[in-house]
Order: C-alpha cells, then structure tokens, then sequence
C-alpha cells in the first residue's frame, strides 16, 4: 500500500491479546493479513519466538503456508526465521515449498537473535552462541541454496522443490553487523527502528555503500520496521498507548523472564568443559552488543523498547513523521507492528494508516 510516497507492510507478533486463546491468536493472524490485503498493503511478515507464554508463532513457515491458503495477492515473510537455530538445507526447502505454493510472493527474512531464554535457545539448538560465531557460514550456504549452487563436499546439493520464482532474503537487525551481512550477501535489509538503540541512518547507509549484487536482488532494498499507535483523534491515541503501557507491566515481563536463569551462561549444559564454557561466555560477550536480547521488543508485544520508540498519533501525524523518517532514512517501505492491547483496536490501527474509510470486516 503507498500512502504519499511510501509503502506499508505488516509485522505480526502474533500476539496473545487480553485472555485470549493461542487458537485464537493465530486466527487473528489470518484475520489480520486479510485485512491487510484487502487495505493494500504490500506484505504480511510473520515473527518467530519460542517459549513466551504471551507470543504465539513458533513456526513462521506453517503459519504462512495457512495464511498462503486465505489470500491470493499480499506477499508473506518471516521476520524473522533465527537462522543460527536452523540448518540452511532445511530452512532453503521450507521457503521453496511456500515459494512453489504461492508463486511471486515469499519473502525469507532471517535473524540472528535467539528468539526465547537461555534455557529455550539451548533445548532448541544446543549450543546457541557457537552457532551465532558460525552465522556467515549459515548465510552463505542458505544464498547459495537459493541459487543452485551449493555443493557438500564438493557434491552438488538441492533445495527442492525448485520454484519458478524463488523467495526473495531480507536480513533483519538493529545494527551495522546485521546490514553488513545483508550488503555482503546481496540481501535486502530491515533497520528494527522499534528496538535499536542506534542510528537507522547510519546503519543503512552503511547497507547501501556496501552492497554487493546478487542473483536475486541486483540493488539494495531497505525498509525500517517501525511501532505505531494510531487513533482516530490524539486523545484516543495516547489512551492506546497508556493502555499498552500498562498491559506491559503484567505481561511483557511476565513472558519474556518465563524460565529465564539466573545466568545466562548457566544455559549452557551444566556439565560442559570448562573451556567450551569460557568460549561461550566470549560469545556471548560480543553477541550482546551486536542482537537484541530475548527480553527485547521483539520478545514481547509490550516490550520496553517497542514502547519507548512508539510513533503515536492521529493518521495525519503518524504520516507526517513517517514522511520524516524516510527523508532521513532513505528508505521507501515501512514494515509495521502495533503494540495494543485489542484484537479490534489493533485492526482499526491498520486501517486508519492505509486511509480507509472502510469497516472492519
């Protein structure tokens, strides 16, 4: 959808709202990339967590597929799949599979945070950190499977099925580590604006002066993920966002320490040599610095960091800020998510910045 110059696309949490039901968060899912299409916008990227009580998509690829089934236009994506879980091979053949489902429309957006707790990263993948070290690897064989080109011991490997239109790869992250692997790779790149620290121009900048072409995307693309609370008047849209406020006092928290340890090192088995042990500490170090934490916005629909970078306001306002951003950004996408409270309210948000006067179905 372009509203003045710049297109919007949609980033679902899949948040459980309120008292509802994981069944019915996922239902709100479909519900919302519906609407989505219906208003014009341009993608429907879902995001990936694990072991947060209050989040609700696991598996970025099953939902999409489900989604893929309720829809015919809109473009689906995973904001993102956390490749340092996953073996390249696999996560090439899942997005092939949508890519061959639901033709000219898959989007494989990659991450490298760990989604969940210490605990839950380690029960997922064992040795989480070592594989954050070995993320370059990853990205170069999750390309050059995209690309028919990847070999194992110098023996030719497949990702099938082989669509006729393959996914396109977005790296997302917060920083120059994350959009320098996006430049190194030839993948388009999101800026996580709702949860960076630093600064969005600089790091896509530094994107674009580094960009090297691919197969698959010739020049740089960029968008910036960004939080909005929009209401009909400015009064109903700071009432949103203190009801976010407070919503996340007793849930964010609540979920995104769920199992927490003490330590984060204590993650590790306890059992683990003590030189390994050492290893991932140094890992951890540097990783801290470098990705969100799993106590970040991403991890919680209310999260600290999405509230303190909220853009607020009427349609007309959020426009004009937006307008700002992309002046200074340089970018022409907006990947968007919205932290209230309501299932409705979230739905009357999305419409209200497509400029729809239509009602919610």
């Amino acid at each position: 959808m372009t509203a003045s110059s710049y297109t919007l696309s949609m980033l679902d949490l899949v948040p459980r709202l309120g008292e509802s039901t994981y069944e019915e968060a996922l239902r709100q899912a479909g519900r919302l990339a519906r609407h989505g299409e219906a208003w014009g916008y341009k993608r429907y990227w879902a995001a990936e967590h694990h072991d947060l009580e209050h989040l609700s998509c696991a598996s970025p690829e099953v939902l999409l597929a489900h989604i893929g089934a309720q829809t015919t236009r809109i473009r689906l994506g995973s904001g993102a799949v956390l490749l340092p879980h996953y073996s390249p091979l696999k996560v090439a053949e899942n997005f092939r599979m949508l890519a061959a489902l639901y033709p000219g429309r898959i989007d494989l957006g990659i991450g490298r945070a760990p989604g969940g707790s210490a605990h839950t990263s380690m029960a997922l993948s064992g040795n989480y950190l070592g594989h954050v070290a070995d993320l370059p690897n990853r990205i170069r064989a999750l390309t050059e499977l995209l690309e028919d080109r990847y070999r194992y011991e110098d023996v030719p490997v497949a990702a099938r099925p082989v669509p006729a239109k393959p996914p396109v790869m977005w790296m997302l992250g917060t920083n120059t580590k994350s959009s320098g692997f996006a430049a190194e790779f030839g993948a388009g790149f999101v800026f996580g604006h709702f949860m960076s620290e630093v600064d969005g121009a600089d790091v896509l900048k530094s994107y674009r002066e580094h960009f090297r072409p691919s197969a698959a995307m010739r020049e740089p693309h960029s968008m910036v993920a960004v939080s909005i609370i929009c209401g009909d008047t400015e009064r109903r849209a700071q009432e949103l966002a203190m009801q976010a406020q407070a919503t996340r006092g007793t849930t964010g928290r609540e979920s995104s320490n769920q199992h927490e340890p003490k330590n984060q090192h204590e993650s590790n088995n306890q059992h683990e040599p003590n030189e390994q042990r050492k290893r991932n500490e140094q890992c951890d170090s540097k990783e801290r610095h470098g990705m969100p934490s799993s106590q970040s916005a991403l991890s919680v629909p209310q999260g600290q960091g999405m509230l303190k970078h909220v853009i607020t306001g009427t349609p007309s306002a959020v426009r004009e800020q937006l307008l700002e951003m992309k002046e200074r950004y340089g970018n022409d996408e907006f990947l968007v998510t919205v932290p209230v409270a309501d299932y409705e309210e979230r739905l009357n948000c999305y419409r209200l910045l497509a400029g729809e006067s239509a009602p919610i179905l």
